[in-house]
């Protein structure tokens, strides 16, 4: 009988405190080389990785770390896309450890088995392994005889084994093409010329087409079933509903869209527990149950009464993924196999969930009869709707055995049932000693858990399974420890010198509206307080903001990328020479203390509305594999944190959330994308880091900083809209 056994949680890092010897990265925890390269095709090395593209251009990176390690051409490697079918389990992409955990990984593998072939040529020539050379993936001796290449030469080895981790990947001296070569990146001219790349443009045969029309809110109960209307729907039509999850699937898309429309003006829904007073978000989130942990303490926590003491609230709303693409999965099941097509970031997490919801049907579905197959889609770099439309086409499928289910979510669906980034509020209160220095920081927060993606819990998190006759409710969303970078605690601890520290960290035990990841956790919101509340301490003793910062820092890395972006930019230095309403502003941060830093500066223009014109960002993300996808990175997330910082919150009345369309949930145009500039510092002989959210709470801060600036009002609450702005100006008139 097959093994339904729940799956135990999982956690948030790879585990190292197994007592087998330390290998790097993913390669930890998945050590045979079979799971990581294959060369059956001569002149191909295909490569096998647990992480996603997203859009972020992992696989390109990816790609070049195989080329340069095993001295290969990049037109003969191959990057396999992530199946729990093959290749090795890394967890979830997530976190900007994508280049540090499978790039560590393939290096080692790629050096291993480089010497494995190495050592074979050497016998074949009589000569020492040291003599032979490799160029564009052929073994040389010195005097040009020709041994073969990796195919030829490894034919034979097994490399089912584990890795010894004995060999060394190249020294930066020896390297020619990380942070070097500029290669094309391998999933970017299907998207640009519309070729079919994407999960939504995926069609198997004899498909079949859901929707699913859900409650209001997480606790809405169904009130009246319209059995008239489903029973009158067209043959081929199937609608049902279990508990409070309802499907619809058609042999068309359109039949599905009809049908969905039609039934959901029929179908009444009865109101749970009242939503939270959107315009009292600051009064909930401090009132609301919690649990309080102390996240860091150092020094006296009694503070004297002598000194200047500053202090300040900062706000950020519910943020939505907001993919322009909604999302969307393919399930089948043959009545003994099921395969899942999905763009979720964890497939082998997702894959657990699927055994525990599935665990209670008639006949439960093994994990080992579970194939999830990555397909590129709408990422978010968090967690968006991607592993909850996965598991609706899975409960379709289940009802079509032999038919394949497509479930493609639509856009209300998308902004009001993914999980959203939590709502956060951040205290603030600093001392500064007789000579201006810091000498005592509070940082106290309240907001949800920043995880709430499949595989962590006892439970499913996946949202059907909450609406179901049999729900299980949804796990509270957790943090990573901090260890890993931590959740809403991420970058809550200064990177200043400070003697007197203390970070608490107030865990909401409620959960109105549902939360999970969002791209960089809750650095967003504690770099935008920290770096806001530094410049107004730089104010308050008379210094320049940049000043003031150099003066309490210690990290050389951190006052390089400082000094790096005001030396390069081509404006900063002229600053005094501009007209009234344009404002300036700068914020630093090393995303979670442990990995990229990043310094910001922002040129703002204040009038009704606050309009980003330039941005300048310096960024040490240590040895540089892929320079254009470090840029590309850096722009990106700063462009993002542009829109989130003037544009984007999540709204609701009592009853359900009310920005259910683009209208009602404004993004950034591309008019009002400001022009932005990356320095990149380069260090080859350092590990290296990712990028992909270095910049989203550095952004944030300088384009506050700018708009005090510009407007001479500090504004402490996100986004950084009109309403915003006006409030702001009326407090300040009214202290």
């Amino acid at each position: 009988m097959p093994d339904v056994a729940a799956p135990q949680p999982r956690g948030f890092v790879v585990d190292r405190k197994d007592g087998r010897p330390q290998l790097p990265g993913s390669l930890h925890t998945n050590r045979r080389l079979s799971q990581w390269l294959g060369f059956d095709e001569p002149g191909r090395v295909h490569v096998y990785t647990g992480k996603v593209e997203l859009g972020q251009g992992i696989l390109t990176a990816l790609l070049l770390i195989v080329a340069e390690e095993l001295d290969v051409p990049l037109e003969s490697v191959r990057i396999r896309s992530a199946s729990t079918a093959m290749g090795p389990d890394e967890g979830v992409t997530s976190g900007s450890l994508s280049v540090q955990d499978s790039g560590g990984a393939l290096r080692q593998v790629c050096a291993e088995v480089r010497a494995m072939a190495q050592q074979r040529a050497a016998v074949l020539a009589g000569q020492s392994a040291d003599a032979i050379e490799v160029q564009a993936g052929r073994f040389r001796t010195a005097q040009g005889q020709d041994l073969g290449d990796y195919t030829s030469l490894l034919k034979g080895i097994d490399l089912d084994i584990e890795c010894a981790g004995a060999a060394r990947p190249k020294t930066a001296a020896q390297r020619s093409l990380l942070g070097q070569a500029r290669p094309e990146r391998i999933d970017l001219a299907d998207k640009v010329f519309g070729q079919a790349r994407f999960i939504q443009d995926l069609r198997l045969p004899g498909l079949q087409h859901g929707r699913v029309l859900r409650p209001p809110t997480l606790d809405a109960t169904l009130a009246h079933w319209p059995a008239q209307e489903v029973a009158a729907l067209p043959p081929g039509v199937r609608c049902w509903a279990d508990g409070r999850f309802i499907a619809i699937v058609a042999g068309s898309e359109r039949e599905a869209e009809t049908a969905a429309t039609r039934l959901a003006g029929k179908i009444k829904w009865q109101a749970g527990a009242p939503l939270p007073e959107a315009h009292a978000l600051d009064a909930f989130l401090s009132s609301a149950p919690n649990e309080t942990t102390k996240t860091a303490e150092r020094g006296e926590s009694v503070w004297p009464s002598d000194g200047l003491q500053h202090q300040a609230v900062y706000l950020k709303p519910y943020l939505a993924h907001a993919s322009i693409g909604t999302s969307c999965a393919l399930a089948l099941w043959d009545g003994r196999r099921l395969e899942v097509w999905t763009h979720s970031q964890g497939i082998h997490n997702l894959r657990d969930d699927l055994v525990k919801a599935l665990a209670r049907e008639a006949t439960p579905v093994a994990r080992d009869d579970i194939v999830v197959h990555h397909v590129e889609g709408s990422g978010c770099y968090g967690h968006n709707g991607a592993d909850d439309v996965a598991f609706d086409a899975v409960l379709m499928a289940l009802r079509c055995p032999g038919q394949p289910v497509r479930v493609l979510w639509s856009r209300a669906d998308e902004l009001t049932h993914s999980p959203l980034g939590a709502a956060h509020r951040v205290a603030l209160r600093a001392r500064l000693d007789s000579t201006g220095r810091l000498s005592h920081w509070q940082h106290e927060l309240w907001a949800n858990g920043y995880s709430s993606r499949p595989g962590r819990a006892p439970v499913p998190a996946l949202l059907a399974a909450s609406e179901r006759a049999d729900a299980t409710a949804l796990p509270l969303p957790i943090n990573p420890p901090l260890a890993a970078g931590g959740g809403a605690e991420r970058n809550a601890v200064p990177a200043y010198v400070v003697p007197n520290l203390q970070v608490i960290h107030n865990r909401l035990t409620v959960m109105p509206l549902r939360t999970s990841a969002i791209r960089a956790l809750g650095a967003y919101a504690n770099v935008f307080a920290i770096e806001s509340f530094v410049d107004e301490l730089a104010l308050q003793v008379g210094e320049e903001p940049l000043a003031f910062r150099q003066r309490h820092l210690e990290d050389p890395r951190a006052l390089a990328v400082l000094q790096e972006v005001v030396q390069r930019s081509t404006w900063w230095g002229r600053r005094a020479e501009e007209p009234e309403g344009i404002g300036h502003g700068l914020a630093w941060a090393r995303y979670k203390n442990t990995g990229a830093w990043c310094a910001v500066i922002a040129r703002v223009q204040v009038d009704e509305q606050v309009r980003v014109l330039k941005l300048d960002l310096a960024v040490d993300v240590g040895m540089v594999v892929d320079l254009d996808g470090v840029i590309n990175q850096i722009e990106g997330g700063a462009v993002q944190s542009v829109s989130w910082t003037t544009k984007e919150q999540v709204t609701f009345d009592r009853e359900a959330i009310t920005s259910n369309e683009w209208l009602t949930y404004p993004v950034l145009r591309f008019s009002e994308v400001p022009e932005v500039r990356v320095h990149v510092i380069d260090r080859p002989d350092e590990p290296p880091l990712g990028a992909g959210e270095a910049a989203q709470g550095p952004v944030a801060a300088a384009l506050a900083n700018a708009v005090f600036d510009a407007l001479g009002v500090r504004v402490r609450e996100l986004p950084l809209t009109a309403d915003t702005l006006l409030r702001a100006v009326h407090a300040a008139e009214a202290a």
